[in-house]
């Protein structure tokens, strides 16, 4: 009778696995929940090792680990250092693409809209005087990096975070000055806690990360127990992959639509000139920058930045790319540990584009 019980619970957990992390049919995954694989084509295989040539000769990036997908396959995969397939990484502003997505669900869903004010949902911490700037403020310029501050307060010792965020100078009209924000992109996951009761996680995990089979991951909160939104997040690079083709197949995901093909495109697409994190609108041209020798000119999205030949990426600090090339219906995630992140674009830029765009 114990036999029973145990095959019979066992046959449940397979039945479970099968309902929860998709079909061996050749869709997205495996019953197990991985990205279906295929024999890496010579054309990848000479890519990445002219990368990592060109790379060791330079010294310029430490790639800790990178995974190129083509229709929804794995063509190629590897960890480097002591990075490892099990081990989650830190995602740094790759996190903000994460928090977009909720907003976007959010949006999709009824519970706001990105013309919503920035003052409506924070009553409670707003500054005496609320100036014509900050009262103007609207998701879609806290999506877009033009809230229209131009610096960020010391927010880690602040014992509240949005008081500290809305006490900052609102500078510029919104909606006219790119300043890379991460304080505004926890105000972002501070909506999505205001609408729905949840931190983002929570709210992600049945929408997001069960369907995608990402375990449960680990993401930093703020004093008030509200994920960070800009940072935190910290996932495996299959994890990363499989976002980026989630985004490639216009947030449809095994026959299901976790996300509206209108929010991937509106997030995806140009919607704002950007310029570095770092930089101002007004000294791009002293330090030499173009769209030309600096891909973080090329616009952004919602917490999305543009790439080259029709690309776009979610983009973090030391390395962190999820490059999406709907041309090439392919995906590159990488993980690194560098100082020089536009080297690193370079490499994958002059190497692993043209592969893929040759296997068509």
């Amino acid at each position: 009778m114990k036999l029973a019980n145990t095959l019979t619970i066992m046959a449940l957990a397979a039945a479970m696995t099968l309902t929860s992390c998709g079909s061996n049919k050749g869709t997205q995954q495996l019953i197990d929940g991985s990205l279906p694989r295929e024999a890496t084509p010579a054309a990848i295989q000479e890519a990445v090792d002219a990368v990592l040539a060109e790379d060791a000769a330079n010294d310029a990036v430490k790639f800790e680990s990178l995974m190129i997908l083509k229709h929804g396959k794995v063509l190629f995969e590897d960890w480097y250092g002591t990075a490892a397939p099990d081990k989650p990484h830190a995602m740094h502003s790759v996190s903000k693409s994460f928090t977009a997505t909720a907003v976007g669900m959010c949006v999709d869903e009824g519970l706001l809209k990105v013309t919503d004010k920035l003052v409506d949902f924070f009553p409670d911490n707003l500054p005496e005087e609320v100036s014509d700037n900050l009262a103007a403020c609207t998701v879609y310029d806290l999506l877009t990096m033009n809230c229209g501050q131009e610096s960020s307060p010391n927010y880690r010792n602040a014992t509240d975070w949005a008081t500290a965020f809305l006490a900052e100078p609102f500078v510029h009209e919104p909606g006219t000055w790119y300043y890379y924000n991460t304080l505004g992109t926890y105000m972002l996951s501070a909506i999505v806690t205001k609408v729905t009761g949840q931190k983002v996680l929570d709210y992600l995990t049945p929408r997001l990360f069960e369907p995608l089979c990402i375990e449960i991951p680990f993401w930093e909160e703020s004093p008030q127990g509200i994920n960070a939104g800009g940072y935190g997040l910290e996932i495996k690079t299959e994890d990363m992959a499989k976002f980026g083709q989630l985004f490639l197949q216009k947030g449809m995901w095994d026959g299901k639509q976790l996300v509206s093909s209108e929010w991937v495109e509106e997030a995806s697409k140009y919607q704002v000139p950007s310029v570095p994190a770092g930089s101002r609108p007004d000294n791009v041209a002293e330090k030499g920058l173009t769209p030309e020798n600096c891909t973080f000119m090329l616009g952004y999205g919602y917490q999305m930045w543009r790439c080259p030949d029709n690309a776009y990426r979610a983009d973090g600090a030391r390395g962190q790319y999820i490059m999406i090339i709907p041309d090439s219906d392919a995906v590159v995630a990488c993980t690194a540990d560098t100082d020089n992140l536009q080297a690193e674009q370079d490499l994958i830029y002059k190497y692993i584009f043209p592969a893929l765009a040759s296997l068509d």
